[in-house]
């Protein structure tokens, strides 16, 4: 069980996509899980509540924690609108996160574990993957609120004696991934013809559980005190070997068609999608080096372990 037996990890959005799975994970290793949800009642949660709107009525259902892991956010999925409206929508991500963290303080935890998002370093990679140390350089208004979520968790922190820790993770992918990933799982699935067959790039994903395990990690583990931690699964993959590897684990054969990136990009155009199409053909790579320095991580399963997980929990498709 290890240095999570018996400790009391607090869980904010646990019942989200990677929430879903943290919670399983802490509990198999000996934790007892405190889970914040809008979704009921959790398996493998010791208690599950609603997350109160104001610091002052988090902080008592904190007392006794050993660890927050603050996942509750407004994603990608649910932005709509131009850019003053994204801005909008994601603008109760600092809300919240300034509440976790006062309340954090106030209740006398320890810890934050903190997710935010590798586009708070930006949107592609040229030459070199991110590293933890790079100046943040975010684009889409979901990450500025990210780093924003990030500076002012910080202030908080310096100000008290709560350790911050953050992650920022790239593609997460497993079962009911959302996102570009699931869009991407089902399109196999269905057996659609992928236009994606001459892209050439290079991508960083980290798989959900192994996400999990990262951030049980961080919550008890002295040398991520302060730190800013980078996941990934360890192996880099271009768009039309995603879609391959996908394919053989849903025990399918890809459908790519080779279209030139020049007219990709302008069927996108057409289409209002050359957004979508510059995400899948631009490379995003992310050295998760120092994590594994640092903390002595080693990702328990590959991506194609990741894959399979993925397609048998459903059922292939």
């Amino acid at each position: 069980m290890g240095a999570l037996e018996g400790r009391c990890i607090a869980v904010t959005g646990a019942g989200g996509f990677i929430g879903r799975t943290l919670v399983a994970h802490l509990a198999a290793r000996g934790a007892r899980v405190l889970a914040f949800s809008r979704r009921g009642s959790l398996p493998h949660a010791a208690q599950t509540r609603p997350l109160p709107p104001d610091a002052a009525r988090l902080a008592p259902m904190l007392a006794g924690s050993d660890a927050v892991v603050h996942l509750a956010a407004v994603a990608h999925a649910a932005a709509q609108g131009t850019a003053g409206g994204l801005e909008a929508t994601f603008a109760p991500n600092l809300r919240l996160t300034c509440q976790v963290a006062q309340a954090c303080v106030a209740a006398g935890v320890p810890r934050l574990v903190l997710v935010s998002s590798i586009g708070v370093h930006g949107v592609r990679t040229t030459g070199r993957p991110f590293r933890a140390d790079d100046a943040p350089a975010p684009v889409e208004p979901y990450a500025v609120s990210k780093l924003a979520c990030e500076d002012a968790a910080r202030s908080i922190a310096a100000s008290s004696a709560l350790d911050l820790v953050v992650v920022r993770p790239p593609l997460v992918h497993g079962p009911g991934a959302p996102g570009n990933f699931g869009a991407l799982w089902r399109a196999v699935a269905r057996g659609l013809p992928l236009p994606l067959g001459c892209i050439e790039n290079r991508r960083s994903l980290v798989g959900v559980d192994n996400l999990a395990d990262l951030l049980a990690l961080c919550a008890v583990h002295p040398a991520a005190a302060g730190q800013v931690v980078l996941p990934a699964d360890g192996e880099d993959v271009s768009t039309p070997a995603l879609v391959a590897r996908i394919a053989r684990a849903q025990g399918r054969r890809a459908r790519l068609w080779r279209v030139p990136l020049p007219l990709l990009r302008a069927a996108g155009s057409a289409l209002g999608r050359r957004a979508a199409v510059e995400r899948l053909a631009w490379s995003l790579q992310v050295d998760a080096g120092a994590t594994r320095s640092l903390l002595g991580w080693q990702p328990p399963w590959t991506l194609d372990d990741g894959l399979a997980r993925a397609a048998a929990a459903e059922g292939g498709a």
